[in-house]
């Protein structure tokens, strides 16, 4: 037995018109009589007296419309069941964000996230050190810039770019550049990421690419205590515009220089394999997406 035919006969018995439940599931009216008469035969009795006009249920057809009623409702409701377990996530999902990053934007995302889903569990990685998706047991990686490596998947979660800021507290103490030659006078906050001190900052201006070597009293392999450093005034940072959007909204650092553009930093969603690819990562990955867009929209 059909859905559909029940589903036809409920509707051509409220209205009393074949014409209008047929036009109502968009079959003709021939596919709606013979669906009819299809049900009619499998339950061995007449289920509408047939008029020129009009149909009407038979005594049969009373009876029988009340219990077809209910049988259809517990299934679409069974239906919507299924549907919210496939919404429901389970299992473990394996993070490896960045300290900065995860700390200050993520970790709020995280909790409404797990709210929604509180079947999942979540293991966090907040470091800035290279993930290595095989020994350190990470299903995903948020990370600025491209993977190099093609087999990764990689997702872009949104672009963003660099940004030099400061504390107003600095600015009114040590006065402000005005053009990146200018940063060689000031304290500026380095990072360390293995042996490598990024010390070298990088500009453009009409067209004309400029590498500024900086120098200052303070550097972190932890881009999370650089930034921090910068809101207490302790100097100047050069950070991914994602990372300080909070704190450039909220006026606790400023922006300097923004006639010159800086190299991208965009974020990157990145799986060792298809496989990793779950219902978990692309509900993840698109929330992800969304609050950055909210978040640089500031």
């Amino acid at each position: 037995m059909k859905l559909s035919d029940l589903d036809l006969f409920i509707r051509t018995a409220d209205s009393g018109n074949i014409t209008a439940a047929a036009r109502e599931l968009d079959i003709s009216p021939a596919a709606a009589s013979a669906a009819l008469k299809r049900l009619e035969q499998q339950l061995d009795t007449n289920l509408f007296i047939r008029t020129t006009r009009k149909l009407r249920l038979t005594e049969a057809g009373e009876r029988y419309l009340p219990h077809c009623r209910r049988a259809l409702c517990e299934l679409k409701e069974a239906q919507q069941a299924l549907e919210q377990d496939k919404t429901q996530l389970t299992g473990a999902l394996r993070i490896s964000v960045s300290s900065d990053f995860g700390r200050n934007a993520l970790l709020p995302w995280l909790d409404e996230f797990m709210q929604l889903h509180p079947k999942l569990s979540i293991s966090l990685d907040a470091s800035d050190s290279v993930s290595d998706f095989y020994h350190d047991r990470v299903d995903i990686a948020l990370r600025y810039g491209k993977p190099e490596d093609s087999s990764l998947i990689a997702f872009p979660i949104c672009e963003s770019d660099r940004v030099v800021c400061a504390s107003p507290a600095y600015i009114k103490k040590y006065g402000t550049p005005t053009h990146p030659n200018d940063l060689t006078e000031h304290n500026c906050l380095l990072y360390l990421l293995g042996d490598r001190t990024y010390d070298l900052w990088s500009f453009r201006g009409d067209q004309e690419l400029m590498r500024i070597r900086v120098q200052g009293n303070r550097i972190c392999n932890d881009a999370d205590l650089v930034h921090r450093w910068a809101i207490s005034g302790q100097g100047i940072a050069f950070k991914s515009r994602l990372d300080m959007a909070e704190d450039l909204y909220a006026g606790r650092v400023v922006e300097l220089m923004p006639e010159f553009s800086t190299e991208p930093a965009n974020l990157w969603l990145i799986c060792p394999n298809r496989k990793q690819v779950t219902p978990a990562v692309i509900m993840f990955r698109d929330m992800l997406r969304q609050r950055c867009k909210t978040l640089l929209k500031q």
